[in-house]
């Protein structure tokens, strides 16, 4: 149900181009933008539905999530013995069934506005446009951890096994990701710090959006504490995680300043924010997301990608990111405002677009290479073996691909590390006092 609805749900967003154009009313569609008579034509209610659908979508997954893991797991897998990858997917399926129904109701009542003449969002007719902005952004900000957990996971898989050692404060790790997601409702309005809210509402906002650097801070401790000591191993997954690590931080105390709400006021429409979304969802979500891909390629294909064309795809998309990236920190903080396609030639703001384009061709060029190395890699024999990393997981306890199943029977867990505790048993997790 959740893929069909996801395909139709995106099929029917791309049809609006064929009906009316694309919607024209940013990424958040704010209100009154998407009211009557300021967009006209269909494109807007193509957008509002297909997200209501979309949404439906994403719930309804992430409700198959968490059964799964409830339901599913391994003989003698508590909940101090799932992997963190897994823990951060049932954060993150929680955030969802809760997070996208706000945008579920935002679109629906958008649709009656257009379509019935309601006038939830018409200021002129007794409506509120901050009601959209609140429903939007009780879903928006969950949204960035909906986004970020998930590589946070991956990180806290790949990082003890290129460190050969376990994750330091593993249930420490797990609570800071659920602390990470109850923290999470609680930010929401400092997206709008400049809308005008009451002073109770900003010193409120402004105090959880510092809180949640703390949960945040604790997986990076916890990171660094794992490679502090250990047999480190640069491949392509490691490097890609440390890249996370890196670049989350500097995206993490750029988001810090913006809980001060003078700063806030500053920089909110500037390119500061965008600086500040791509080190965190660039540097944070992509870089995990490339990690995992080149760690568990070999699981599911039997074929490793090419290290040397990783260690390339890595440094010229971390340099390329940075050189993006980072000048829009200086344009914002000099004016430069985000949402407007152009500017006069007289600001000063040349020098920098200049350098943040080439920064955007070393990022294609990054990918390029990437792509290169999956092709290549594809037309090569299957002769990765099962465990080509000496993983930690269940998974790596099965040949690459997998058979169907996975396995003829399933292994008892012990430990949060199973296959260490096989493959070494006189040093197994399962022999230790603290697990």
């Amino acid at each position: 149900l959740s893929y069909w609805l996801y395909l139709f749900g995106g099929l029917f967003l791309y049809s609006s181009f064929f009906f009316g154009g694309a919607p024209r009313a940013g990424w958040f569609s704010y209100a009154p933008m998407t009211e009557h008579p300021f967009t006209s034509g269909h494109s807007i209610d193509f957008w509002a539905l297909s997200i209501l659908i979309l949404a439906t979508s994403t719930t309804v997954g992430a409700i198959n999530f968490l059964v799964t893991i409830d339901q599913l797991r391994a003989p003698g897998m508590r909940a101090s013995r799932i992997p963190l990858f897994v823990w951060m997917m049932a954060v993150t399926s929680v955030l969802s069934v809760f997070a996208f129904p706000a945008l579920i109701v935002a679109s629906s009542l958008l649709l009656l506005d257009r379509q019935v003449g309601t006038h939830f969002f018409d200021v002129a007719n007794g409506g509120s446009a901050l009601l959209w902005q609140h429903l939007f952004w009780f879903f928006g900000h969950p949204e960035v951890y909906i986004l970020i957990l998930p590589a946070f996971g991956i990180a806290s898989e790949v990082i003890p096994v290129f460190s050969g050692k376990r994750l330091f404060s593993y249930k420490t790790v797990i609570l800071s990701g659920v602390a990470i997601g109850v923290i999470a409702f609680l930010v929401w309005a400092h997206h709008m710090f400049a809308v005008g809210l009451p002073t109770i509402g900003i010193l409120f906002f402004s105090g959880a959006s510092f809180l949640i650097a703390v949960p945040t801070g604790i997986k990076i401790f916890a990171w660094i504490a794992t490679m502090w000591g250990g047999k480190l191993r640069f491949r392509a997954p490691m490097l890609f995680s440390i890249g996370l690590v890196a670049m989350f931080t500097i995206g993490g105390l750029s988001g810090v300043q913006q809980a001060v709400v003078p700063i806030d006021w500053h920089v909110t429409d500037s390119y500061f924010v965008v600086a500040h979304l791509h080190y965190v969802l660039f540097g944070g979500t992509i870089f995990g997301l490339f990690s995992g891909v080149y760690y568990w390629f070999p699981k599911f294909t039997g074929r490793c990608l090419s290290e040397s064309l990783g260690n390339w795809h890595f440094w010229l998309m971390f340099v390329g990111m940075n050189v993006l990236f980072f000048p829009m920190h200086i344009l914002g903080l000099l004016g430069m405002p985000r949402r407007i396609y152009t500017y006069a030639p007289d600001m000063g703001w040349n020098g920098l677009n200049l350098l943040s384009t080439v920064g955007a061709f070393v990022v294609a060029l990054s990918i390029l290479i990437f792509l290169i190395n999956l092709w290549l890699t594809l037309r090569k024999p299957a002769t990765a073996g099962g465990d080509p990393w000496d993983g930690f997981t269940l998974e790596w306890l099965t040949s690459s691909p997998p058979p169907a199943e996975n396995f003829a029977e399933i292994p008892t867990v012990h430990s949060a590390r199973p296959a260490w505790d096989i493959k070494h048993p006189d040093i197994a997790d399962r022999h230790q006092k603290e697990h």
